[in-house]
């Protein structure tokens, strides 16, 4: 299989996603703002899109595609289908169960997880009804994470890399046209996100009926291999996701700062989503089913090679786009977001919390790479005391700096945690001689350390020297100056790898 072909197709999938995603949150900061209104969809939506990620993405997916791979590899067709109607039957039960909790204790959830709306009642009572609403996304968007992660295992990657695609173009459509059919208008997002889950399951069925696994669930507390998923599931869940637990606590931290605190680190939070989707969701689609293949196989070598492919990819591409944010963060703010409701004020401390949170995108992105070596091995509980010593970290770095830096220090504190969780998970890969490094990585950081200085003085030195305006110019002339810029800093980049004797094409040869 080429890899870097795949990658390559559910990266541009992920870049289609991404970009409406840019186009959703730009119409949200027009009509929104970064406001109590705003704080209290972001609150509400985001206990739900922990759980996506936990539930689905992360947890499950860690948990369920190594054992689907194995069964794959060593079970006859009609032995794998019957253990995938039999997690699918399991999981849709859990997930009534977790989904009726959530819309009944919503008042409870609002209070833990944002204890400073308590203090004002609009926005508590707000949230609560959104919450609500939003809750049975975590159904459907967990069964779809479950068919992806079958079509995932079976190669078929385009299909679960475009469906994030359809929540986008759900919430863009109704924040353009049923925004005043809602009272308060903010619900028509509630709503958005609602319809949104519906519609990325129902995209994926026909791929699945097509593979033959569109079965109707079974429900058994007997099955010793989907007993085993549901006990991987319970540790995976601190391991898959630490930086979102994380940020979940610090949205609860935020809560208590002046109002629009909690949207700053929202929005800052979408940029950052650009690179960590792009490349590291995209990675740990391709790297954990193949991961797991070679673990099945007892492929130890192509094992560690396959990581270390990983890891280089990741650098070569993410230490850019780290800088790359924090360079032109105010750019990308003012150009996406700075419109009607969303001022400079909003602007400023959104730039402010997005260069704190890339100190640590590249560790974050590291995280989905390295736990992915542990995950394809069937240990899931190397990671989850790693992740567990990485949430204690970053709740330390909160208390530390959340009083001086206020919403700044909250960002920077998950990405310091992320540093401590890609920091162990790579020591224990190489003690355990699990990952061997290949020769050459010593001129391979080199190089890339240099291009980076080199990309870094230049956009910072164009932003100083050039007439460039953000606040006093229209949104086309912003994204002209923008697309310049980010045009300069690729040519910086790549241009000064090449001159100092590398190849980035060759990242892809490394197995």
């Amino acid at each position: 299989m080429n890899l870097l072909g795949v990658l390559f197709k559910v990266s541009s999938m992920t870049m289609l996603s991404r970009i409406l995603g840019f186009v959703r949150d730009a119409v949200l900061a027009r009509i929104f703002g970064a406001g109590a209104a705003m704080d209290a969809f972001v609150v509400a939506f985001r206990l739900p899109n922990l759980l996506r990620r936990v539930f689905a993405e992360g947890a499950f997916s860690q948990a369920f595609i190594p054992v689907l791979a194995e069964y794959r590899q060593n079970r006859d067709e009609r032995t794998t289908r019957l253990f995938v109607q039999y997690v699918a039957g399991m999981l849709l039960f859990a997930l009534c169960i977790v989904t009726a909790i959530g819309i009944v204790a919503a008042p409870l959830i609002i209070r833990i997880t944002a204890g400073g709306f308590s203090t004002d009642g609009t926005r508590f009572e707000l949230a609560v009804s959104l919450l609500q609403i939003v809750f049975p996304y975590i159904l459907f968007i967990s069964l779809s994470s479950f068919v992806g992660s079958i079509l995932n295992t079976y190669g078929k990657f385009v299909i679960p890399a475009f469906t994030p695609v359809l929540l986008n173009v759900s919430f863009i459509v109704f924040a353009v046209f049923f925004v005043p059919y809602f009272d308060p208008p903010v619900t028509a997002l509630a709503w958005a996100v609602f319809v949104g889950g519906i519609l990325q399951l129902a995209f994926q069925l026909p791929w699945l009926w097509r593979l033959g696994f569109l079965k109707r669930p079974k429900l058994s507390f007997r099955s010793p291999a989907v007993n085993y998923v549901m006990r991987q599931m319970v540790p995976s869940v601190f391991a898959s996701s630490a930086a979102q637990v994380s940020l979940l606590i610090n949205t609860a931290f935020a809560s208590f700062l002046v109002a629009g605190s909690v949207s700053w680190m929202y929005y800052a939070d979408r940029l950052m989503e650009l690179p960590a989707g792009v490349i590291g969701a995209a990675l740990g689609t391709v790297l954990l089913p193949n991961l797991s293949r070679h673990a099945a196989a007892g492929s130890t070598e192509e094992f560690s090679a396959l990581l270390d492919w990983g890891l280089r990819l990741c650098l070569l591409l993410v230490l850019p786009a780290a800088l790359g944010l924090a360079v032109l963060g105010f750019p990308l703010v003012a150009t996406l977001f700075m419109y009607r409701q969303f001022s400079l004020h909003d602007a400023q401390m959104t730039h402010w919390a997005l260069m704190a949170y890339s100190v640590g995108l590249p560790a974050m992105i590291m995280v989905k790479i390295l736990a992915a070596g542990f995950y394809a091995r069937k240990n899931v509980k190397t990671p989850t005391r790693v992740a567990i010593v990485s949430i204690v970290a970053t709740q330390v770095f909160n208390v530390l700096l959340v009083w001086k830096f206020k919403h700044v220090g909250l960002s920077l504190a998950i990405g310091l945690g992320a540093l401590v969780n890609a920091s162990l998970l790579l020591m224990l890969l190489k003690m355990r001689k699990i990952y061997v490094p290949k020769p050459g990585w010593k001129g391979f950081l080199l190089r890339i350390a240099a291009a980076v200085a080199v990309m870094g003085a230049g956009l910072a030195a164009a932003q100083h020297w050039l007439p460039l305006q953000w606040a006093e110019v229209g949104g086309w002339h912003r994204a002209v100056q923008l697309m310049c810029l980010l045009l300069l800093g690729v040519i910086l980049y790549f241009g000064t790898l090449i001159v100092l004797g590398a190849r980035p094409r060759r990242a892809g040869q490394a197995l």
